[in-house]
């Protein structure tokens, strides 16, 4: 397959678009930029057009796709219903980086759904993406458009390293803004629980439905057996080839621990300004005290790290509030969750 790419550099190349969204709705694949990640799209409605996504991928096919829309119109013919404290935090928070999960409607396959009874939809704030939906017609189902467990792709030449002659098209609107995938949430039973951090943080669901929960798998590997409600939760996600361990703890001890690894082919990946002061090559990631640097950032720094021929790599730990709640997951997952706590 012959992958064509469209560059779109402002609003009056928006109908070099339409050629990709007939594809789209006739049952092929685009790669197409959002806010968070770029995506890779393919007819929500369409069970074979998803087939199609998990095989490009490499991707498990019990790992839910999330559906994105241009309109909150095209919301309910997707879900059971739409009850009132999704509709708040649709009104507050989209088009953004938030995907919303709830028992879907009869028009969305299981393989959409990864065999669920639930649906996760999002409206991108993308402008690129919003307009390549409405041409299509169709809502699109759109994961993350990378090798499955590579790390997600923010750039469109990230796009075409992992996915050149798989997909049909590759919409290059530049460089995403976030740089993580979205936030997601279910409403589906229960007190909302944030299964995936993103760029919307527990605090701010909390600022409109005043309670949130943020679930295990967050912080930990999902236990065997159980059964993935959530891109992003159960398998190891974002890796570089190398090894990477999180060092946990203050930056002279994390330097102290770096400088006595050193090795042929060791990395670290650090804050900005620290790399400095170590005896390996490091990759700054943004500054300690700016969690919406180190995650626009995060996903180029790990594939960098490939680039460079790292084997082992020492990474410094994120926050872990606000924003850094995703930095935090999204590279605990690139390490499998291996921490060394260093003492101070």
């Amino acid at each position: 397959m012959e992958t064509k790419i469209i560059r779109i550099t402002s609003p009056a190349d928006y109908p070099l678009l339409q050629e990709a969204a007939d594809c789209l709705r006739g049952g092929g694949l685009a790669a197409i930029p959002t806010e968070t990640v770029y995506g890779l799209a393919g007819n929500a409605l369409d069970a074979e057009a998803s087939k199609k996504i998990y095989a490009a991928k490499g991707r498990p096919q019990d790992n839910p796709l999330i559906v994105h829309i241009a309109d909150l119109s095209q919301w309910a013919p997707l879900v059971a219903e739409i009850p009132e404290n999704a509709l708040r935090l649709a009104h507050a928070y989209w088009p953004g980086p938030m995907t919303i999960i709830l028992k879907k409607s009869d028009q969305i396959p299981d393989a959409t759904s990864g065999g669920l009874d639930t649906v996760a939809v999002r409206m991108p704030e993308h402008p690129i993406a919003r307009e390549i939906i409405t041409r299509a017609g169709v809502p699109l189902a759109a994961p993350s458009a990378n090798t499955s467990g590579r790390p997600s792709p923010t750039r469109a030449e990230h796009v075409y390293e992992d996915l050149n002659g798989k997909i049909d098209y590759i919409i290059d609107g530049g460089e995403c803004a976030v740089g993580v995938e979205s936030t997601v949430i279910t409403l589906a039973g229960g007190t909302p629980r944030i299964l995936r951090p993103g760029g919307i943080t527990p605090e701010m669901v909390r600022a409109v439905l005043g309670v949130c929960e943020v679930d295990p798998a967050v912080y930990e590997q999902l236990q065997a057996g159980v059964k993935a409600a959530s891109p992003g939760m159960k398998y190891r996600h974002y890796a570089p080839k190398a090894r990477v361990t999180v060092l946990s703890g203050p930056l002279e001890a994390f330097i102290r621990y770096v400088n006595t690894h050193a090795d042929a082919g060791v990395y670290a990946l650090c804050f900005d300004g620290e790399g400095e002061r170590l005896n390996v090559p490091a990759i700054e990631y943004g500054a300690q005290t700016d969690s919406g640097a180190q995650a626009h950032k995060l996903f180029d720094a790990l594939r960098e790290l490939d680039e460079r021929g790292a084997r082992r790599v020492y990474a410094r730990m994120p926050s872990g509030e606000g924003v850094g709640l995703a930095v935090y997951n999204r590279l605990m997952r690139a390490a499998s969750f291996e921490v060394i706590e260093l003492e101070s």
